[in-house]
Parts: structure tokens; sequence; C-alpha cells
């Protein structure tokens, strides 16, 4: 079990720079929870456990496809949305379930599949944040989570490489 447990271990860590840029992605969501929750900004909320996930991927499995900038950023709002569009005429866990395992199957057969798209399609049916959620919430964070984490990616050395670069299918690598 120690075997197991150094091997474990022995994977490269987080660096200090990948680690504030996460308390500061969730830092910016508690700040717009707040403001929207004091009744400074249209009632949205924004602090929501996907979105971690979404961060915690970006980061942690940067060459995965479930990381790539396109099921991240394409995956999300299309679970989000159709969740809103379920949730107008319809709400509650039974119907949030359905929407979930829906989109599990949709996201797959588009090659759009982001874990965290899954959950926010039953979001909307739980908790209703209105039919715009998926573009006025979840498109905006989205987008500043992949193109930071991109950019990021390329300026700082200790930042994993992301995103993957594109392979055209048929294209032999190397020389």
């Amino acid at each position: 079990m120690h075997a197991a447990w150094r091997q474990w271990r022995s994977g490269r860590a987080m660096s200090i720079p990948v680690t504030l840029w996460f308390a500061g992605m969730v830092g910016i969501l508690v700040l717009l929870d707040s403001l929207s929750r004091d009744g400074m900004w249209h009632e949205r909320i924004w602090l929501l456990p996907p979105f971690a996930a979404t961060l915690s991927i970006l980061v942690l499995l940067p060459q995965s496809s479930i990381a790539q900038p396109i099921p991240v950023i394409l995956g999300s709002t299309l679970g989000a949305g159709l969740g809103s569009v379920a949730a107008c005429l319809v709400h509650g866990p039974l119907y949030a379930g359905c929407m979930a395992a829906v989109v599990l199957v949709l996201l797959d057969w588009l090659r759009l599949y982001h874990p965290p798209g899954v959950a926010l399609s039953m979001y909307p049916l739980l908790l209703r944040p209105g039919p715009l959620f998926s573009v006025e919430v979840v498109l905006p964070f989205m987008l500043a989570a992949v193109v930071s984490a991109a950019v990021l990616s390329r300026t700082i050395n200790s930042w994993p490489e992301y995103p993957r670069p594109l392979e055209l299918e048929g294209r032999k690598t190397g020389t």
C-alpha cells in the first residue's frame, strides 16, 4: 500500500500560479454571487459546483478530451441550455435525472462530452435560475475559464500545456 501511495504522490503537483488562478476564479464567482444576492446585480446564481469541477479539469487533465475548449464551452452551455428549456415546462428531481441521462448521451454523440455539462443540465430543473441561465452565466464563465487557462499556459512556464494542439485526421505526426 505504501508503494501505491508513493507512486500516486510522485505525480506533478499543482504549481503556485495554477493554485492562485483556481482560487482567483472561484473568488470572482463568490464576489459575483454576493453582489447578485445583495441586489446590486440581476439575481443570478454564480457559485456553482460544476464550475469548480471545470476549473479542476482544466488544470489537472489539460490534455484530456473533456478539457478541450470546444467540449468545455459548448458541452456546458448546451447542457445548461437544454436544462433551461426543459425547466420552462417541468421541474423537479425526476426530470433533472432524466435530463442528465439525455444530455450525457447527446454530448457523447456530438463529441462535446464535458462532465460538468451534464451536471449543469440538471441545475435549471432543480433551482430554476431562469431561461437565460446558459447564456448569461454558463457561457461567460466557460469562455473566461478556457481563455484564461490558454493564455496563462502560454505565458507561465509552470502551467500545464493547454489546450491540446489540434490534429487533423489522417495527418501523420512526427518526421
